[in-house]
């Protein structure tokens, strides 16, 4: 029976391992096209990336170096998500055009709005200077050595690789330094805002549904990208013309069904895909829970009185989805790991490796791998835990304190740089505090400071503690602080400021609110932060090493993607839904009937705009609906991650049939350890944008740019010439 079970292992995890990872374009031939077209693809690699022809990557622009986009009209228009848009249609919002409430749509040309500093950059080829980069390197180079090493080279590829005027080399480590990459990319500089939908669409669901399926969110935004006269990036500039593309997405009308292909495109921003088991163990059982237990406490004060006040909710709002996304996250991860056995899973690929390793004589080369990993995460553990509860009270969560580290650092400032520099800071930081003021409760702040600096004292080893905190009363601490400092309005900060160098700094050191953080950073900087660092570049090159063990020793088809590192990949899979627990299956697609079943009239996440009631009531969806139905959100097998958002959903002819705005909450592990059984991206069906755009917004003038294509019907149609 247990070989049985082995040889089903064995011969099922390749099958859904062809859905798992994120895959460098100009790679693809090979391996990855085999899978894909296993999967139902129907393009080829060179229809995804070539350098010669226009391609796929060519309608797949990084938008504001954050998110992702695409190209869907041959007039520059750019389709990514509204969470990606938000600050910029915040921006063009006032009482008078409340475009974040309301919505915002551009009729024509004249009407689109210039977002200064906002980019979309193109990755024009992409090439492995991996011989260049490692040039000069040896055994016998301390890390540090090596480090300085490869940015000389680094440095010298970039200025000596041929590019055009307007472009720029940019060279990106992969497979944790064994291989390097120039990426040559465009970068344009004039993006404005076309159209949103009204964030009761765009954010519908808001926190509360965030990382959750079935989800119910029409989350997208439009912008256009224009150029010079000569196609080129150029400032913003009433003379600018809409971009047009090499390349951009037509849209298929014809919907996704279970099983069906699906391609994402982007830029996902980080991984950590081949930690040791060990290091997982740490974030499932230190991290992790240290991590949530803080915003527990934090969350659970601000909830408290946001459900009691209307203006600490509206001053909070913000701030509390912020806090709790990551909350969230951390605890789905760690679900899924659990749920998973990655800790299992690694531990046996582990032992796999050590076979390898002893079998192909290399112990000398790599012997030593996981003891030394076991031990550098043994001896990091406790510097991680006093960073993690650092980083969480000082710079996350507690508002006095980190206005006040803010102040730390000024003085920092003025004793290494000297007075002109204390002076140009000071004045930024006081023309950014009054803004932050507007929204401080220092009541709510008061609350979390005794909760969370009850938790810093009894969580952080005891050796990394300031001496006052080893035997201090919370509530008394806190009464002195937010009676006494002058960080708990913006009024008395200002004042507290205002002087000469040594003024500030002589009340800055009378103050208890500073002197608290000045306490905790000097502890940290000196008894945390140096050891932390030593220890994490220790951990780096064994990870570079065992990289290079699993390269060099892993079969020739093993599936070993490098971690995601914010360059343009390719991840593939197909239409799927999931089981998250027993009894329990949801079904890959949702429909406006779960709007519908969600709405709460007024509700600042479950509200409808009465317009959309009306035309679901009509069942009016045009050429977009379904058997009746209005389709909004589905979910694939894709592997994404941040970054991932806005990235387009493709489908096996190279059509857009959705964009990518968010993971499952059982499957947010996927950072560390993709399950087939668990992953899940969500996206949002192309046809829902559509009819936002048309029946919803009545915005025809855009519709009319696309290209929309029935390429199931198509086939149906050949079939039957057949």
């Amino acid at each position: 029976m247990k070989l049985l079970r082995l040889l089903f292992i064995f011969l099922s995890v390749p099958l859904f391992a062809q859905q798992g990872g994120m895959w460098i374009p100009s790679l693809l031939e090979g391996m990855n096209e085999s899978e894909m077209t296993n999967l139902g693809m129907k393009m080829t690699a060179k229809d995804i990336y070539d350098v010669n022809n226009a391609s796929l990557k060519d309608a797949v622009p990084h938008f504001n170096g954050g998110c992702t986009s695409e190209v869907i009209s041959n007039q520059g228009l750019l389709l990514t998500n509204h969470h990606c848009g938000y600050s910029q249609i915040q921006s063009h919002s006032s009482l008078e055009n409340d475009y974040l409430q309301d919505g915002f749509w551009a009729m024509s040309l004249k009407e689109e709005l210039p977002n200064p500093g906002v980019t979309a950059s193109f990755m024009v080829r992409i090439e492995d200077v991996t011989t260049q980069v490692m040039n000069g390197l040896t055994a016998a180079m301390s890390e540090t050595e090596k480090q300085k090493k490869i940015e000389e080279n680094i440095a010298k590829v970039v200025q000596t690789s041929p590019k055009e005027a307007w472009q720029e080399n940019r060279v990106r480590t992969f497979y944790e330094g064994n291989q390097y990459m120039l990426f040559v990319v465009e970068t344009y500089k004039d993006v404005r805002l076309v159209g949103a939908p009204p964030s009761s669409i765009g954010k519908f669901g808001s926190d509360t549904d965030n990382w959750i399926w079935p989800r119910h969110t029409g989350d997208f935004s439009l912008f256009r990208i224009y150029a010079d006269k000569n196609n080129r990036p150029a400032e913003y500039s009433e003379d600018n013309v809409p971009y047009t593309p090499k390349h951009f997405l037509p849209i298929s009308l014809d919907g996704v069904a279970e099983n069906d292909f699906t391609l994402v495109f982007g830029y996902p921003g980080a991984t950590d895909e081949y930690l040791p088991s060990i290091a997982i163990e740490q974030v499932i059982n230190t991290v992790n829970p240290a991590r949530i237990a803080i915003r527990d406490a934090a969350l659970a004060i601000q909830d408290k009185y946001m459900r009691a006040d209307p203006q600490i909710k509206i001053q909070y709002a913000s701030k509390f989805a912020r806090i709790a996304n990551y909350w969230k996250k951390w605890k789905g991860e760690t679900l899924g790991l659990t749920k998973s056995n990655a800790i299992g899973i690694k531990k046996q690929q582990e032992k796999e490796l050590i076979s390898q390793i002893n079998k192909k004589g290399k112990q000398q080369e790599y012997g030593q791998l996981l003891p030394k990993f076991e031990q550098y995460y043994t001896e990091i553990e406790p510097y991680i835990l006093a960073r993690e509860y650092y980083l969480e009270t000082v710079m996350r969560n507690v508002e006095l304190l980190r206005t006040a580290y803010q102040a730390y650092q000024l003085k920092q400032v003025y004793e290494n740089r000297g007075a002109q520099s204390f002076q140009d800071r000071r004045n930024n930081m006081v023309e950014r505090l009054e803004g932050q003021y507007k929204d401080y409760s220092s009541q709510v702040d008061k609350e979390v400071f005794e909760a969370l600096i009850a938790l810093y004292a009894e969580g952080v080893p005891e050796q990394f503690l300031p001496a006052s905190f080893k035997s201090f009363n919370p509530q008394q601490l806190t009464n002195d602080v937010y009676n006494n400092s002058a960080f708990v309005d913006y009024a008395s900060v200002k004042n507290l400021l205002e002087g000469d160098a040594e003024t500030v700094i002589a009340k800055l050191n009378n103050d208890p609110g500073f002197k608290v953080v000045q306490q905790m950073a000097d502890t940290y900087f000196d008894k945390v932060a140096p050891k932390y660092e030593e220890l994490e570049l220790n951990i780096s090159g064994l990870q570079r090493d065992y990289m290079k063990a699993l390269l060099e020793l892993s079969p020739k088809d093993a599936r070993i993607f490098p971690n995601a590192n914010s360059t343009l990949r390719v991840t593939y899979g197909k239409v799927a839904g999931y089981s998250p627990a027993d009894a329990i299956y949801y079904e890959p697609v949702t429909h406006l009937e779960g709007v519908m079943q969600k709405y709460v009239p007024g509700d600042y996440e479950f509200d409808v705009p009465q317009k959309l009631i009306d035309l679901y009531e009509a069942k009016d969806y045009g050429q977009y609906g379904e058997n009746g139905k209005m389709p909004i959100n589905f979910i694939g097998t894709n592997h994404t991650t941040g970054g991932n958002s806005g990235s387009p959903a493709i489908d096996a002819h190279g059509n857009l049939i959705g964009l990518n705005f968010d993971r499952v909450w059982e499957g947010t592990m996927s950072d560390y350890y993709y399950d087939p059984a668990l992953s899940r991206n969500i996206m949002v069906d192309i046809r829902y944008v559509l009819f936002i755009m048309d029946k919803y917004a009545g915005a025809k003038n855009l519709i009319d740019e696309l290209k929309l294509v029935h390429p199931k019907k198509e086939k149906v149609k050949s079939k039957k010439k057949k």
